[in-house]
């Protein structure tokens, strides 16, 4: 990214209706509400996918454990994100929680470990293994995010997104009649409690004031578990075998790889990258950040690089990758509070969290049907977003073409698997996963199909002005900000904590 005048910074107008500025400092009052708010917007979010991981792959002992250190990791890498030690960490209020975007990916590795007779440490040891490697891939592609616009464009955003929320849908529906192998599987009462869950977050999501929708999820998620307790599907009687305090211990179960799991993780560590970037720059602009120049460059470097170096760390830690939230976003507007400082109290209520493994004993016993209905409709907004990432942009022949490959192949291979038994079997794990291949075929794609229109856009510019003074996804400022705001705000692949915030 170049600028005429490098020392010049870009910034949006002044917003007025934030109450504390980013370096502000905020008293203890202020500052707890306001990071209370954020875990409440990404708590959620931050333990689903260890749910249903755990519950999919028939972990069961080792969830509590898994929700622990999803928790505490969480707290560490947002501590890292707003601090900025050394190189590492954008400065920014950001929260980092455990990403979706991962979970059919991993869900499929996990699958391929199961089905060679594999038990939950060893399923686990190549699941926190192959990501810990792959962690470094994002690490290593923060150094010139900046350049990765070029191949992996919003097209190709837009269209892995949307593959991943599809793919995704079948989990969730799943879970709400029932779960995989359920006796009673589609039950009316299975579905009666997904469809109460689901009501509960719509209706919640209708309501004006932006606090009542940022907590729709977890309000949707009590009030099913309630019901299912007053229905004596809610046991706690296991909750007394769970130690007082949870002890993070690296590697825990032991560390494994897989070339093929490696490749699939390391193209979602990639489009992740280029998200991140979107949700830093909505995040910048609403704490009235530069959004362009210096500043703004290597606060998006430091801030891929944290998403990279705490995916890594979770990894080590026993956790899923982790990524920055959108939701968070919205919650700065909500409150006005846009001081990083605030992060380290959002970093101490998660860590807390965590250290007490009673929350992840509680949160095992959600009933399948509960936790679906909250999921159905967090995968659907998933997909929803990469629908609209793709409605933004110029959706040419080329584009549509590219589009409709790819999600033609992923939704394919998710319906017929079978499709691939020809294949070596290395091959078939590396694109067996829907949101692999589709992220392949997205990718190659668009390096390989002339992009017609943005040779005009080139031809066109002024002489004096070099081609690589274009903004991170070749759009204009004003484009690159609406992007931005999207992603960061509604659309990126992370679920909402109030869904429609």
């Amino acid at each position: 990214m170049t600028a005429k005048n490098p020392g010049a910074q870009a910034s949006p107008k002044t917003n007025h209706d934030l109450i504390y500025q980013l370096e502000d400092t905020p008293a203890f009052g202020p500052a707890f509400f306001a990071a209370l708010q954020h875990v409440l917007a990404s708590f959620i979010g931050i333990i689903t996918p260890t749910l249903i991981v755990g519950g999919v792959l028939g972990l069961g002992s080792e969830v509590p454990y898994l929700v622990s250190m999803a928790l505490v990791v969480s707290g560490v890498g947002t501590f890292i994100q707003a601090r900025r030690i050394g190189p590492i960490g954008s400065g920014l209020l950001c929260v980092q929680g455990t990403s979706f975007a991962f979970l059919s990916t991993i869900l499929s590795v996990g699958f391929i470990v199961k089905n060679a007779g594999g038990g939950p440490d060893e399923i686990l040891a190549t699941i926190f293994g192959v990501c810990f490697l792959a962690a470094f891939v994002e690490v290593f592609l923060s150094r010139f995010i900046h350049r990765l616009g070029r191949v992996i464009t919003p097209v190709v955003t837009g269209t892995v997104i949307t593959i991943i929320g599809l793919s995704l849908i079948k989990v969730g529906m799943t879970d709400l009649a029932g779960g995989f192998g359920a006796k009673d599987f589609g039950s009316l009462e299975n579905l009666g409690l997904g469809g109460l869950v689901l009501a509960t977050i719509i209706i919640m999501n209708r309501f004006k004031n932006p606090m009542i929708r940022l907590s729709a999820v977890i309000v949707g998620l009590l009030v099913g578990f309630c019901v299912a307790w007053t229905l004596g599907r809610v046991d706690f009687s296991g909750l007394s075998d769970l130690p007082l305090l949870t002890i993070p211990q690296p590697f825990k179960y032991g560390f494994s790889f897989d070339i093929a799991a490696f490749v699939s993780l390391a193209v979602i560590y990639v489009v992740t990258a280029i998200e991140t970037t979107g949700d830093l720059t909505a995040n910048s602009i609403v704490s009235s950040q530069p959004v362009k120049g210096p500043i703004y460059l290597n606060r998006i470097k430091s801030g891929v690089l944290a998403d990279g170096f705490n995916s890594a760390m979770a990894a080590s830690l026993n956790s899923l990758p982790m990524t920055t939230f959108s939701q968070n976003n919205g919650v700065i507007q909500l409150t006005g509070v846009a001081s990083r400082r605030v992060a380290y109290y959002i970093a101490g209520i998660l860590a807390l969290l965590g250290l007490f493994p009673y929350i992840g004993g509680i949160l095992q016993q959600m009933p399948k049907p509960v936790l679906g209905g909250a999921t159905l409709i967090m995968f659907g907004t998933v997909a929803t977003a990469g629908v609209k990432i793709l409605a933004q942009c110029d959706l040419n022949r080329r584009n549509m073409l590219i589009v409709a490959v790819s999600i033609g192949l992923g939704l394919g291979v998710a319906a017929v698997p079978e499709v691939l038994q020809a294949l070596p079997k290395t091959l078939q794990n590396i694109i067996g996963s829907p949101v692999s291949i589709g992220a392949f075929s997205a990718i190659i794609l668009s390096l390989f199909l002339p992009d017609e229109s943005a040779q005009h856009a080139d031809e066109d510019l002024p002489e004096e002005q070099p081609a690589t003074d274009v903004s991170l996804s070749r759009t204009t400022d004003t484009q690159q900000a609406t992007r931005a705001d999207t992603l960061g705000n509604s659309t990126s692949a992370k679920p909402l904590g109030g869904i429609a915030s």
